[in-house]
């Protein structure tokens, strides 16, 4: 058991609730706590990475950004899963759709995790591992999206570790796999999760499209989530521990 304070947290297990959900941008993680939870209460900001907590609907829970890419993911969840007690973590973030039937402003709940990354190779498996996401997690938030009418897909990411890929043709490989959207850490997360024990989903809304050059502005993508924020809180009270 990884014992706590860790380098990247400053709070106790009590602190966090079972259920964290996990934008990249810390602005968006105090954005979620300040517009939906009720008594939200700051309980890390080590090196600006804010986690809060405060209940949603009567329940317990909590948001804490993860940062950008799968290390910085990778460092973050396996804290809050190891250290803190953390049972399900759901990554909310942003995502670029390459699949023509995808829109933007779309929300994609990540069934699996394709990646480039060598993020695997610590485990030292003798083959290739497919990270997916919890079954259970993934249930709830399709029946939650289809009481509410949102526009949505299940299907596969890309996480990738390189934003700007010096390779042109790879999304278009990617693509032909049937890969819905690229984004940078649900297989670090989903990784993690697996090796730990734990529950794990990523959710994103697509916020620019790679096809058609489609894109939401940086203020557009911290200001206009609003459906999957409401989607993952929904989600996360299922879970009563």
């Amino acid at each position: 058991m990884l014992s706590y304070p860790t380098p990247h947290n400053s709070a106790t297990p009590e602190d966090f609730a079972k259920t964290v959900l996990m934008p990249g941008d810390p602005l968006r993680a105090k954005k979620i706590a300040e517009t939906f939870l009720e008594n939200a209460k700051l309980v890390n900001n080590v090196r600006g990475i804010g986690g809060y907590t405060g209940t949603y609907k009567g329940e317990r829970v909590s948001v804490m950004a993860s940062g950008m890419g799968m290390p910085s993911m990778g460092i973050y969840s396996y804290e809050l899963y190891e250290a803190y007690g953390v049972e399900r973590i759901m990554r909310i973030g942003s995502a670029g759709a390459i699949q023509e039937k995808v829109k933007v402003r779309d929300i994609i709940l990540g069934i699996g995790a394709c990646t480039n990354s060598n993020y695997a190779s610590q485990y030292k498996l003798p083959g290739t591992f497919a990270p997916v996401a919890d079954y259970a997690m993934l249930a709830e938030a399709v029946q939650i999206a289809q009481r509410k009418g949102l526009s949505y897909h299940v299907g596969n990411f890309l996480s990738s570790d390189t934003f700007y890929n010096d390779d042109i043709t790879a999304t278009e490989q990617w693509r032909k796999m049937g890969v819905l959207a690229i984004e940078m850490e649900a297989a670090a997360l989903y990784m993690n999760a697996a090796r730990l024990g734990k529950q794990a989903l990523s959710i994103c809304t697509v916020s620019d499209h790679i096809l058609t050059g489609e894109a939401l502005d940086a203020r557009e993508r911290q200001d206009s989530f609003t459906q999957m924020m409401e989607l993952a809180l929904d989600v996360a009270v299922a879970f009563k521990d």
